[in-house]
């Protein structure tokens, strides 16, 4: 079994090449890929070369963690049934080439308890999942947000959130002329517009490592900054301020299957919207232009590959 795949075979020089496949057991579905979105955080990182050592870090491999499909062929020890369509948060199937994360590829084959089922309605918006249960890790738990920085993808799913959370409409922060449209019932400020400084929670989705000491300006005592991007930096600050505000720092990790299920139910109770999140899709043959696209173009929120007449 064979599958076409992005592979990056080093910084920069990417390839769609065809790969064979790890043969599937009894355990494992095989599932033919519709759509992959491309991540412009931690695959930007594997693009640039400037991912930090990471587990099975290495070229040349293939990226991706946000893939949609439907299952053609399940093992006999599975509960999974052939047609379903699922989200795939990558996979580990391509042999001597390294799958990190192994989503971009017209078939995968993945152990069952990775395709997660979702409804065939949401198309190529499945691919957002990842995405979505990535802003619920973020404030699951805690205070929700009264600030958020990035006005991205991740961004407005923070703010969707939190708004179908029953929150407050948050202020967001964004520097880039172009991504400052689109808020609905809430204010997007360049941050030298805001004069707020008695913020409770501020959760930053802008990956920048050098924010941390104008965000403890803007924290109210005992406030908390929550750290939802990836930050490939080292990241500082001064003791001062922190030390005055008794800042409190949460750093949110890779979203949990909790969290993805939490997605599910809220996308369908209608509490949830992944509309309007998707700005750019091509065919999965022009990778190449894709991803420079995705991580050069600053109107491009979120770049998804067309794996479907590839299969």
């Amino acid at each position: 079994m064979e599958a076409l795949a992005v592979v990056l075979n080093t910084p920069e020089n990417l390839s769609v090449s065809r790969l064979a496949l790890t043969p599937p057991g009894d355990l494992d579905v095989v599932v033919d890929i519709a759509w992959s979105g491309i991540s412009t955080g931690t695959e930007r990182l594997l693009w640039q070369g400037r991912m930090p050592p990471f587990p099975g870090m290495g070229y040349p491999l293939v990226p991706g963690y946000e893939s949609v499909g439907r299952i053609v062929a399940a093992g006999s020890g599975t509960q999974k049934r052939v047609g379903e369509t699922v989200f795939v948060p990558g996979a580990s199937c391509f042999g001597p080439v390294r799958g990190l994360f192994g989503g971009s590829a017209s078939r995968l084959v993945v152990p069952a308890g990775r395709a997660v089922a979702i409804d065939a309605a949401l198309g190529e918006r499945g691919v957002l999942m990842a995405l979505a249960a990535t802003a619920q890790h973020a404030i699951a738990g805690g205070t929700l947000p009264d600030l958020i920085v990035g006005h991205g993808v991740l961004g407005r799913l923070l703010v969707r959130l939190v708004l179908a959370a029953g929150g407050a409409p948050p202020t967001v922060w964004e520097t880039n002329p172009v991504r400052v449209h689109g808020a609905q019932g809430y204010e997007v400020l360049h941050p030298d517009n805001d004069t707020r400084r008695d913020y409770a929670c501020i959760c930053d989705a802008s990956g920048d490592s050098g924010l941390l000491d104008t965000l403890i300006g803007r924290l109210a005592t005992g406030g908390e900054i929550v750290l939802a991007g990836f930050y490939a930096d080292r990241l500082s600050f001064a003791f001062p301020m922190a030390f005055m505000r008794e800042v409190r720092l949460r750093i949110a990790a890779q979203w949990q299957p909790a969290d993805l299920e939490t997605i599910r139910r809220t996308i369908a109770d209608g509490s949830l919207s992944l509309d309007g999140l998707i700005t750019h899709r091509t065919d999965a043959l022009d990778a190449d232009t894709a991803y420079r696209t995705a991580f050069g173009e600053p109107a491009c929120l979120k770049m998804i590959l067309d794996w479907r007449h590839h299969a």
